[in-house]
């Protein structure tokens, strides 16, 4: 029975992570799709078929190459058991960068032999719009996946602030708004902004210590396989007491209270997605003005587009990943990082050579002892 429960709990939970990255790689094609269109003219594509599979080729060769790189190593990880899986994937992984650039340059010369005259103008346009999509959207959303592999922890969090941020920004602002934020967009304030910066920053403390207590939230996936679900939390997820004073326990129950050390760095993300990260959303009305349109699409019934809804979200994602990668994640060289450079750049012939060489070694050195 608890075989059974075990098993149940790691279903649910892969099943949790396969549906949060399938919906940001849907989310990542619906933007393209919204921003793609922005820029199109009928008559121009009409006169040039095919050319809007084009921009999809770019797409999906961007596609490739970013995914390619963040999941060769879990790859790597899962299948170093196997021989010949394991020989298979190390040598398409080595080729994955040469493999991508090819698949880049036949749409670049693809784009070149279809160049039309009188059309020249509208061509290199669309070329440019697509590169400036896969730069500014998909390459900011692609962290996303990047905050995932490091824990469900760093990309849940950080997008429930943004939720937080506006949900909180639109109510306050609504009932006390008087005095207006930014040109802009008229209906922001500075009442809704100072309350809602307050609310998220509030709660990021009190989320990090909920989020923070269920172990496979906080793993890191090293590999493909459910052992990532199991693991040592590490120090920022492990709580500490503090005594609280005679004072407060004399109104409350509590005599201490249990704070995990990532609550302090949930500040820092707080903070950011209460003050930087709603300038995303400056920036698209900005984008929106410019060119004299409401939404960015209308996938979502009385929202406007995914892409209106994912302005901030995009910021936020760098940030908490740039952030953990800085001033989380340890410095310094651990076995793990060396194990994953032996398995990564070393063939299987060199590995037992190492280890013999190692095996060597350490015997030598025992032996001196």
């Amino acid at each position: 029975m608890r075989l059974f429960q075990t098993l149940a709990k790691q279903m649910v939970e892969i099943c949790l992570l396969m549906t949060i990255t399938t919906m940001v790689v849907v989310i990542q094609i619906f933007m393209a799709k919204e921003l793609l269109n922005l820029l199109r003219k009928a008559h121009e594509d009409r006169s040039l078929p095919g050319f809007r599979l084009l921009n999809w080729h770019f797409f999906f060769t961007a596609m490739l190459f970013v995914y390619g790189r963040l999941l060769s190593q879990p790859l790597v990880n899962s299948v170093t058991s196997d021989k010949f899986l394991y020989q298979f994937v190390s040598s398409h992984i080595k080729y994955h960068m040469a493999i991508c650039y090819f698949f880049y340059i036949a749409g670049f010369m693809w784009f070149i032999l279809t160049l039309k005259k009188k059309m020249y103008k509208y061509q290199f346009g669309q070329y440019a719009w697509t590169h400036m999509i896969l730069i500014v959207v998909f390459t900011q959303s692609s962290f996303t996946v990047a905050n995932i592999f490091e824990g469900i922890f760093w990309f849940l969090l950080p997008a429930s602030l943004i939720i937080i941020n506006d949900i909180f920004a639109y109510i306050i602002g609504f009932f006390f708004g008087r005095t207006p934020l930014i040109k802009l967009s008229p209906k922001k304030t500075w009442e809704g902004f100072i309350g809602a910066s307050v609310t998220t920053i509030i709660s990021a403390f009190a989320l990090a210590n909920v989020l923070g207590r269920f172990q496979w939230l906080t793993c890191p996936r090293k590999d493909l396989s459910t052992g990532w679900l199991q693991c040592d939390p590490g120090p920022l997820f492990r709580p500490e007491y503090y005594t609280l004073p005679g004072w407060i326990h004399q109104w409350f129950l509590w005599k201490e209270i249990s704070i995990l050390p990532v609550q302090w760095h949930a500040l820092c993300l707080g903070l950011f997605a209460s003050i930087i990260a709603p300038f995303g959303g400056f920036f698209a009305s900005g984008f929106k003005r410019a060119f004299k349109i409401k939404d960015f699409g209308d996938s979502i019934p009385g929202h406007g587009g995914i892409t209106d809804r994912m302005d901030c979200q995009m910021v936020m994602a760098v940030f908490a990943y740039i952030y953990h990668q800085s001033f989380v994640v340890r410095e310094g060289i651990s076995v793990e990082i060396i194990l994953d450079q032996i398995l990564t750049n070393l063939t299987f012939e060199e590995q037992q050579t190492l280890l013999i060489k190692l095996g060597q070694i350490l015997q030598e050195r025992l032996g001196h002892s």
